[in-house]
């Protein structure tokens, strides 16, 4: 069985690494937002308090998650942006190379 490549590529490992660091970098975000609304929730909420602390850890699990998720995507949506411009600027410039090329002056001999 052939394979493409397409997950083994450099490409691939530095999108991958550029969602990783999204990721964690959500996760921390959002993971500070849930604590300041869990602090809150327990200084003001009787029904909060109540909760039992496995309850109150999935809740900070799902700001967790949900910021990770939020911002893998923000970062994989620019990676691509970034790397789709710069394929094209490659296009671009390698067909600027023919024109100039192919219509390039050459000296006149006299």
């Amino acid at each position: 069985m052939r394979h493409s490549g397409g997950l083994r590529n450099e490409e691939a490992h530095i999108a991958a690494r550029e969602a990783t660091r999204g990721a964690l970098i959500g996760a921390a975000k959002w993971g500070l937002f849930g604590v300041i609304v869990g602090g809150t929730g327990y200084a003001l909420s009787p029904v909060y308090r109540s909760l039992t602390v496995q309850f109150k850890v999935f809740i900070q699990m799902g700001f967790m998650v949900m910021g990770s998720s939020i911002e893998a995507d923000h970062r994989m949506r620019l990676y691509e942006a970034q790397v789709r411009m710069q394929k094209r600027r490659m296009r671009d410039q390698a067909t600027w190379d023919k024109y100039e090329e192919e219509y390039k002056e050459e000296p006149k001999k006299n």
